[in-house]
């Protein structure tokens, strides 16, 4: 989108931009609790009357949204958020903006993922922080939907003929481009037919907004190539699963608070205490940054994904790590948030994260000492003496953590934080009965 001045009316801003580029369509975004992305579209003579009363929706059709008896909600459009979408034709050009969710009477509606979001940027600001947040996100090309053929046997960082996604690439960083989204790096990654895509840093709402178009762009991109890209965490049983990892970081006005110079391994205190949060709360969290039960088959050992709560300066095993950055760019001082997949809903994903490294930062946690070794390599009693716990093992233990989380419940708010455990113990209820093909294979002949 074209640069506006700062005292310009958005709404103006953007009818101007849809007379100018002829779009005829306009796409409004919102997602439900598991960050799937809703959408409903309005013609450009609808337009105005969008920016005045929103969209009336039913509530009760969205996962997680309004019981019955409460169905209207309004979808009120956000300006700043306007692009114009590179893969639908010209002329009548389409567009989107993503909303926020309000109840008739114009209140917020509490159960509005992106809602939740600014809540605890909100909180944050009042301390004077702005959240910061680059992703690095994975996925795989397969040949279709339907089985997992891959589309090559390259692994990290390789080039052609092995790495036949890199035309995809190319193409879905020009369209993201486009949209205002910038990327920093894309690369084959270690798995076959596995890639990733490293955002640039922006603000935590833009960038939950960047991920959400992001996943969209990219499974575009391979549907017009006639494949399929998909973000499930673990799809290849012997191989790498896909992350979301995070590079996080706080600023206040221009200083990056997690840089001091002085301090050990240059962590200003603030930066030690909110990763002890991260730390504290990783388990109870868990729910929200890796949320579905394949989420689980990829933080397993043996495959670059954390299994503890444990930190260091070098090992991508662990779940915190501080990334090294060159002398003379204290800007670029950062933490490494590494549970995340790329499946997560990232508005309740950003807004967990941040919720515990503050709440590391208000309460002073203490910051254990980094890993020297692989903590998997410890015992149990090793583990306990270093203040190690493990990260839920699969999704009904997250479901136990999460419940108990008053941290959770005040984050995320009575009415998400309940949707997500009821939606998430149905899921795991249905995944506990079923019989795999492993279990038939190993016992059916034995037992």
């Amino acid at each position: 989108m074209h640069e506006r001045p700062a005292d310009s009316d958005p709404r103006q801003h953007v009818l101007q931009a849809c007379r100018d580029h002829d779009v005829k369509f306009i796409r409004l975004w919102f997602t439900d609790i598991l960050g799937m992305l809703k959408s409903v579209a309005i013609t450009m003579e609808e337009l105005e009357h969008a920016f005045d009363d929103g969209i009336t929706f039913d509530g009760t059709a969205i996962d997680g949204f309004a019981r019955h008896g409460e169905a209207d909600m309004i979808a009120a459009v956000d300006p700043a958020t306007f692009q114009l979408l590179p893969w639908r034709p010209r002329p009548l050009a389409v567009a989107r903006m993503f909303c926020d969710i309000l109840r008739t009477n114009g209140e917020p509606f509490s159960a509005d993922p992106r809602g939740v979001l600014k809540r605890v940027l909100s909180r944050a600001a009042e301390r004077g922080f702005t959240f910061y947040v680059s992703p690095e996100i994975e996925f795989f090309y397969f040949k279709d939907s339907k089985q997992t053929e891959v589309l090559d046997r390259g692994g990290y960082f390789d080039l052609t003929p092995m790495d036949s996604g890199s035309d995809l690439r190319r193409e879905t960083v020009l369209m993201l481009e486009d949209m205002g989204i910038g990327v920093a790096l894309s690369h084959h990654e270690v798995a076959p037919s596995q890639h990733e895509m490293d955002l640039r840093y922006t603000d935590a709402l833009t960038m939950a907004d960047a991920v959400m178009t992001f996943r969209l762009v990219v499974k575009e991109v391979a549907m017009r190539h006639g494949v399929y890209a998909s973000f499930m965490p673990k799809p290849l049983q012997d191989e790498n699963g896909s992350a979301m990892h995070l590079q996080l970081s706080l600023f206040r006005g221009e200083e990056n608070v997690f840089f001091d110079s002085a301090s050990p391994g240059e962590i200003s205190a603030d930066g030690r205490h909110f990763m002890a949060g991260l730390l504290r709360h990783a388990p109870e969290i868990t729910l929200v940054t890796n949320q579905w039960v394949n989420s689980y088959k990829r933080l397993v050992p043996g495959y670059e994904a954390p299994t503890y709560t444990s930190w260091s300066f070098h090992n991508n095993s662990d779940l915190v790590r501080v990334p090294a950055h060159r002398p003379g760019q204290e800007a670029a001082a950062r933490v490494e948030y590494r549970s995340p997949d790329s499946a997560c809903n990232p508005y309740l994903a950003f807004a967990a994260v941040l919720a515990a490294g503050m709440a590391g930062i208000e309460h002073g946690y203490e910051l254990p000492a980094p890993s020297d070794v692989p903590v998997s390599e410890l015992t149990d009693e090793e583990r306990a003496a270093r203040g190690v716990a493990s990260l839920p093992a699969s999704l009904g233990e997250a479901i136990a953590l999460f419940e108990e989380s008053a941290l959770m419940r005040e984050t995320l708010g009575d009415r998400v934080f309940e949707a997500l455990v009821q939606n998430k113990k149905l899921e795991w209820a249905e995944y506990s009965r079923q019989v795999s093909q492993f279990e038939l294979n190993r016992y059916l002949p034995l037992l």
